[in-house]
């Protein structure tokens, strides 16, 4: 039987002009996937910097074809088939998800039949090919399927390197020889890899380096013996339930002892860097080899995150020499910028000294300091460094925060920024340049534009080809008639934030509406950007459902207006944050008349839910009604790097993680508040949940709840949960902040 569908249309006026609207379903945008993207790649720069490779879809024979393209000409040619990666006796080509090239581009790594480890897919097979004589071989013969991670080449790409059940192993491409060159991983000890807390919020999770020479690996050992283990519950798989164990050090809580050693690439024994400190209150953050040479350098962050230690050590020796500390008063990031220039004298460092994220040039014994990115703004992200050609490109945006722009700036002399990406694009832009910077894959989008990839020549920006322009995308989501996003400033008087607006389609100026304000706050993001963000089609939604819908980046975001501006939350997580929220919602109210004082509501997800609870429970009066998804509601149950990063240790600053968390204000509840959380979230845990609800209820508050059986900190695992959440979401909406103007 055909399902009928009833389409109706709606009409609107803006400026003078009528234009038809398709209303909005929740079904095609969750069950469907209807406004999904089309990505292009990942495409790699071949080593001539004229040619770029990419993975696309051979239809014949249900594989995907490795394709080089001449970044000139546009000229395509197949240099490995899908029928080349099937493997014997196998009549399918190997799905590629991913794929790296060895340095002369004569093998090809191929990573499929991948699993999740935590957020990301980074456990699964690996596979090489020759490209000479056409030979596909499976690495890892003998180890358990899908247990590999981050294979590598060597230097000289006669063997890979790569984890298995927290060992490393190097397995040569001539003889087919595995080598077990660390033997006590397992479930207290990983090598090669890190544990939870690593990997979220300090990046790292390839954890070994081959040296330069091929003949050494270097590589991390986290021992996770005293971390507290926090259990997850699946209760919905069997019968009975199953304990789920998890390391996880929360706020003042021991950490992994983690420590560095280096190996020999045939096996042996592992000598260990004596770095100063305690191995549990100190991270070992990076880590890799100085090009052309036999030493690694290791940045070393104490456990407050406000002081980075620079060693230079001996592989050989295993001597140290510490030649830079980079020290602030709250808090520092770890930067992955670091090139090393000029016969490995010099190198580049990220550092905000001057009030402003800047690329500096610093020799390598640490004596001399270079301000590469010179003026008032931040650099965003480092796109590209490029000793031969003496520039570095990097992202920033002195004008708009909210945008995100092109820049280079000289490495070898006192220069000017000067900005490379057009002037009349606005909106966000991404780059991956080639290796002499003389190409990039561009892309390009802002709130009402997806992602166009082209390619583009350098420095003039001159687009030589359109790769993926989501045209069909674009099309359908402007037969929606939606109002797009208005980026406007909310001053409060001592400072003015970012804000986005979205009006019903059928705003009328003359009546007033609800408004539902979207919150995140904290250091880690920001939700005020003038990009497509798929299209922000939930908000869109609820504004066709009769909400004005706003966002605004308080004070400490991650947005790029200086040192100033995101160190200012520090130590108080969830009282800045929700008091600048508070000041601006009254200005907002004070400024539009449109907008209905009754019907104020707020929602968020993980630190946003957080802030969420804040902003109901300080100002109860204010706010009617609220969503938090996925929250933290005590600081002290979140985990320590990332806590400890933004508020200082536990001991120094009790009072701020106390007056910080919601779950302390709980008693102030008196408006509509609905609160969600999967019982799988291994970020945020689902203990957060049920202390407030603890909490709560030992107030006789009256609240809604909604549990995610095994879901994890997205909340989109297993059939139809993203609909469900989003129409749980919807309902509450309705029945507590009524839509429409009035």
């Amino acid at each position: 039987m055909k399902k009928i569908y009833l389409v109706v249309f709606y009409f609107f006026t803006v400026a003078g002009s009528v234009f038809s609207q398709t209303p909005l379903s929740l079904e095609e945008i969750y069950k469907k996937n209807a406004f999904n993207q089309k990505r292009f790649g990942p495409i790699r720069w071949m080593k001539d910097s004229k040619s770029y490779s990419s993975i696309e879809k051979n239809l014949t024979l249900d594989g995907h074809d490795i394709v080089r393209y001449e970044a000139v000409s546009g000229d395509r040619s197949v240099i490995i088939s899908a029928e080349e990666l099937m493997p014997a006796g196998v009549r399918k080509p190997l799905e590629v998800v991913d794929y790296q090239w060895s340095e002369d581009n004569s093998k090809l790594l191929l990573f499929t039949n991948t699993r999740k480890v935590w957020r990301y897919h980074t456990r699964g097979d690996y596979w090489v090919l020759d490209r000479e004589n056409k030979e596909l071989k499976q690495l890892g013969k003998g180890l358990p399927t899908a247990s590999l991670m981050f294979a590598k080449f060597s230097p000289d790409a006669a063997k890979i390197a790569y984890v298995s059940e927290h060992n490393i192993f190097v397995e040569s491409l001539v003889s087919g020889e595995i080598t077990q060159i660390t033997e006590d991983g397992g479930e207290d000890i990983i090598n090669g890899t890190f544990d939870w807390v690593y990997e979220e919020e300090l990046g790292c999770r390839d954890g070994f380096r081959w040296s330069p020479d091929g003949e050494k690996i270097a590589y991390w050992r986290s021992d996770t013996r005293d971390i507290g283990t926090f259990y997850l519950i699946n209760n919905i798989d069997s019968v009975y339930s199953e304990p789920i164990p998890l390391p996880y050090p929360k706020v003042g809580e021991k950490l992994s002892s983690v420590k560095i050693g280096v190996v020999s690439a045939e096996g042996g024994t592992t000598k260990w860097f004596a770095i100063p400190g305690d191995p549990q209150n100190n991270y070992l953050a990076r880590m890799d080899f100085i090009p052309n040479s036999q030493e690694v350098l290791i940045q070393q962050l104490n456990r407050p995150q406000n002081r980075n230690t620079v060693w230079i050590g001996d592989a050989n020796t295993m001597a140290l020499t510490k030649i830079l500390e980079e020290n602030e008063e709250t808090f520092l990031d770890i930067h992955d910028n670091l090139i090393w220039l000029d016969e490995q004298q010099f190198f580049t460092w990220t550092s905000e000294r001057d009030g402003w994220r800047h690329l500096y040039k610093v020799s390598r014994n640490g004596d001399s300091m270079t301000l590469l990115t010179q003026g008032d703004f931040d650099v965003d992200r480092v796109s590209h460094i490029d000793p031969e050609g003496g520039y570095v490109y990097y992202i920033a945006s002195p004008e708009n925060f909210t945008q995100r722009y092109l820049y280079r700036s000289p490495i070898n002399k006192t220069g000017k920024a000067e900005r490379i990406t057009p002037v009349d694009i606005p909106g966000q832009h991404a780059y991956q340049l080639s290796g002499n910077s003389q190409f990039a894959i561009h892309t390009y989008h802002n709130a009402v534009t997806p992602p166009t990839i082209s390619l583009v020549e350098l420095p003039g920006h001159k687009k030589l080809r359109v790769l993926e322009d989501n045209g069909e995308l674009k099309d359908k989501y402007d037969e929606l008639g939606l109002r797009p996003k208005e980026f406007i400033k909310v001053d409060i008087g001592e400072v003015a934030f970012d804000a986005f607006m979205i009006k019903p389609s059928d705003f009328d100026s003359t009546k007033k509406y609800p408004l539902i304000i979207y919150v995140y706050g904290e250091p880690a993001g920001s939700t005020v950007q003038d990009g497509w963000m798929n299209g922000d089609l939930w908000h869109q939604y609820l504004a066709q459902m009769g909400y004005i819908v706003m966002s605004i980046d308080n004070r400490g975001t991650k947005t790029p207006r200086g040192r100033d501006w995101r160190k200012s939350i520090y130590g108080q997580i969830g009282i800045l944050a929700s008091r600048d929220q508070y000041a601006a919602a009254q200005k907002i109210l004070s400024t539009y008349d449109f907008i209905d004082a009754s019907r104020i509501g707020i929602w968020g997800w993980s630190g946003g839910g957080q802030m969420t609870l804040n902003c109901l429970f300080r100002y109860p009066g204010f706010y009617k009604t609220g969503i938090a998804v996925s929250f933290v509601s005590d600081q002290r149950l979140y985990d320590a790097t990332y806590q400890e990063r933004y508020m200082g240790l536990l001991e120094d600053n009790p009072t701020g993680y106390f007056e910080g968390s919601p779950i302390n204000h709980a008693e102030n509840l008196e408006g509509n508040l609905l609160i969600m959380h999967g019982t799988a979230d291994d970020n945020v845990h689902y203990q957060s949940f049920e202390m407030l609800a603890d909490r709560l209820i030992k107030y006789n508050k009256l609240f809604s709840m909604m549990v995610y059986p095994m879901r994890a900190h997205g909340i989109n695992e297993r059939e139809n949960t993203s609909l469900h959440l989003r129409r749980t979401m919807k309902n509450f909406w309705l029945e507590n902040l009524a839509p429409g103007g009035r």
